[in-house]
């Protein structure tokens, strides 16, 4: 009997180890790959103006996953080393709250929840497996953290006033990243109207008002409702506009979409998405939202992973954005890669320059491809971001 209760306890002891240290890389390196790890070859042409572009990308989810910012990995797409590599000015990083069971493109409600297990495994907080807004406050604070750590390396993106000190700085030292942090999905909020302002006090400048199901805030395009923006919705876009944080509709229902550009004062983006005449589905933008999202003054981010370029290839990247600027114009089309969002996607973020290298091949000039490689993001920061950081 005591060899059995001894077995029993290895047993037990092996199986949380093997949870906790184990299961959250599998799951990572499996969610989150890419289809080749070898950079293609660029022309020399593309070499030196990459060299000298703001490159920005709107949209990935590394916060999500349990690994060190800092450090250079062998799986996924975003870390400090690799972003300096790829001459990556800002990132937008996303965190990431909720996800259904089963999630899919077309019906999803929120009465499941992925993230509790993959949290719990990674050893967050207590408080986030109540709290929606506390897994976002968290994975605010795990991005805080690695800036302390970083050594001047990063800095996190505020206001205007911080944006043009580091884009001055960086002129000087091309290693240095910006990072911006932004929300996928308003569920964050856990309802309250008032966790708007508790999310921008924890330095969130980006917010999507739906992900993958609708919530108290608002439809999203792969929800059950697709309606459009709740009472609360309408208050959280108000408040949102007043405290200078950018809204994303990323995700949203057609409704949402709608509504939003009707009652806007400010200029809207969607982070990370296609173009449906591209690759049609729910996830992507038609020409009639590219316009009206064009006469909002607003921004698109185009996306590297299947649903939003139906195979993952630089050429379909390309027809995408080249689709996106014959449009809605040059000045409102931006990168969105979606890295780290449980995707596959060509490459990690050291392929940025495939990217720069394409456009040119496919006749854009060279002022347009800095403006779609990361000048519209810089510009549209400019416009919509507070003026100044709030003391807290």
């Amino acid at each position: 009997m005591k060899k059995f209760v001894v077995g029993l306890v290895v047993l037990l002891v092996a199986a949380v180890v093997v949870f906790f240290t184990i299961v959250p890389v599998v799951v990572d390196s499996r969610m989150n790959t890419v289809v080749s790890t070898t950079i293609p070859a660029v022309s020399p042409q593309a070499s030196a103006l990459h060299r000298t572009l703001f490159v920005a990308d709107l949209h990935a989810d590394e916060l999500l996953w349990g690994r060190d910012l800092l450090l250079r990995v062998d799986r996924g797409h975003v870390d400090l080393p690799r972003l300096q590599e790829a001459k990556v000015a800002l990132q937008v990083f996303s965190a990431v709250t909720k996800t259904p069971r089963d999630m899919n493109y077309d019906r999803n409600t929120g009465e499941t929840d992925n993230i509790a297990l993959l949290a719990l495994a990674q050893r967050w907080p207590g408080e986030t497996r109540a709290s929606l807004r506390a897994r976002a406050t968290y994975q605010a604070e795990k991005l805080q953290d690695a800036i302390l750590r970083a050594g001047g390396a990063i800095t996190l993106i505020t206001s205007r006033d911080t944006l043009l000190a580091f884009a001055q700085r960086r002129g000087g030292d091309p290693m240095q990243v910006g990072a911006l942090l932004a929300i996928e999905g308003l569920h964050a909020l856990d309802g309250t109207l008032e966790n708007v302002d508790v999310l921008f006090a924890h330095g969130y400048r980006m917010m999507g008002l739906t992900h993958f199901f609708d919530n108290e805030v608002a439809g999203s395009a792969h929800g059950v409702t697709h309606g459009g923006l709740t009472a609360l919705g309408r208050q959280v876009v108000s408040r949102m506009e007043q405290l200078g944080i950018i809204v994303d509709l990323a995700h949203a229902s057609t409704q949402t979409v709608q509504e939003v550009l009707a009652m806007a004062t400010r200029p809207v983006v969607v982070s990370h998405t296609g173009v449906a005449a591209v690759c049609p589905g729910p996830r992507n933008l038609t020409d009639e939202q590219l316009r009206a999202i064009a006469a909002n003054g607003g921004l698109i981010g185009i996306g590297y992973w299947d649903g939003a370029v139906c195979k993952p290839t630089v050429g379909n990247i390309v027809k995408a954005i080249t689709h996106a600027v014959r449009v809605m114009g040059v000045q409102h089309v931006g990168l969105g890669s979606d890295f780290d969002g449980a995707t596959e996607t060509p490459w990690d973020t050291r392929g940025v320059i495939v990217i720069t290298h394409a456009l040119l091949e496919a006749g854009m000039s060279a002022d347009d491809v800095s403006r779609v490689m990361g000048g519209n993001t810089l510009d549209f920061l400019l416009r919509t971001l507070p003026p100044a950081t709030p003391t807290r």
